[in-house]
């Protein structure tokens, strides 16, 4: 999410869509993202990798129901020193990121066992374990997690559909010391009506105001999501905002502009669009 999720942002990301109105309202899932730098020819090596060793714990998780969703995005642009591939997952609490960690390293260390055990190939080279896979796959000198906790979430009220690999849109910003709370209710009257209005019309599927749970790196303070079926209906999402700023008086749209200013680090705004590649929710089937 490197900042680069400098999203992600996720989200991504994310859809809970078994949720009922009120929960959602009171609900501020955990995301893990896990970063990875994969090395030039061995995205296919990654996708297995990730198929074998962590799905198959995720996918447990999320029917045991520790996971609310899981997913594997890739960047739209290529940015020199950024992630090419995120891996995130989202649970309710702390007490599930540490299912989830307690699981991953169990299985890694049962994999790795396994490996010292089949001992030569027919080639005649030494079975590979899950953590010399790692390093022969990815640069490892580049992996990087962040933990981040929605302060707002919100979603639709229809179950994604099966096969469904959305969009996520990142807005990061970095918001000046002692203005957290005016940010969020500035967000909150001028933002957050333009997103469920997009809800209520199908146009994203989810959205969301997030911070870093636990404070990595001071590019950012907060980051707005949303996820979108197609990178088309970004175009709507861009359309529906500046209808609603148009609407208002110059007088309201300079103080709007001038609050935001006043509260923003603007130099260190920066936003980022991923793919999913693997997306998962507990509803979908």
């Amino acid at each position: 999410m490197k900042l680069r999720l400098l999203l992600c942002l996720l989200l991504v990301a994310l859809l809970f869509p078994a949720l009922a109105p009120a929960q959602q309202a009171q609900m501020q899932p955990l995301t893990f993202w896990y970063e990875y730098s994969i090395n030039p020819g061995k995205d296919a090596d990654f996708m297995e990798l990730v198929k074998t060793v962590g799905q198959p714990v995720r996918d447990k998780l999320m029917a045991d129901g520790v996971v609310l969703a899981w997913g594997l995005d890739v960047d739209l642009l290529r940015v020199p020193g950024f992630a090419t591939h995120i891996i995130w997952v989202s649970v309710a609490d702390y007490a599930g990121v540490e299912k989830v960690q307690a699981a991953m390293q169990a299985q890694i260390a049962k994999l790795d066992e396994e490996a010292g055990k089949a001992g030569m190939t027919k080639k005649g080279t030494k079975t590979a374990g899950v953590s010399e896979r790692i390093r022969d796959i990815s640069d490892v000198s580049k992996t990087r997690d962040y933990l981040t906790r929605d302060l707002i979430f919100k979603t639709g009220s229809g179950a994604p559909p099966a096969g469904l690999l959305p969009w996520t849109r990142f807005a990061f910003v970095k918001v000046k010391p002692g203005k957290g709370s005016e940010f969020r209710k500035a967000w909150e009257k001028y933002n957050m009506p333009v997103y469920d209005k997009l809800v209520a019309d199908g146009v994203i599927l989810a959205y969301g105001l997030s911070i870093e749970e636990i404070r990595t790196a001071g590019e950012f303070t907060h980051f707005t999501w949303f996820v979108t079926k197609n990178l088309g209906d970004m175009d709507k999402v861009r359309t529906a905002f500046l209808a609603d700023r148009d609407r208002r008086s110059p007088e309201e749209q300079d103080a709007m502009t001038s609050m935001f200013n006043g509260l923003l680090d603007l130099d260190a705004s920066r936003q980022e669009v991923t793919r999913s590649v693997i997306f998962k929710v507990g509803a979908m089937k």
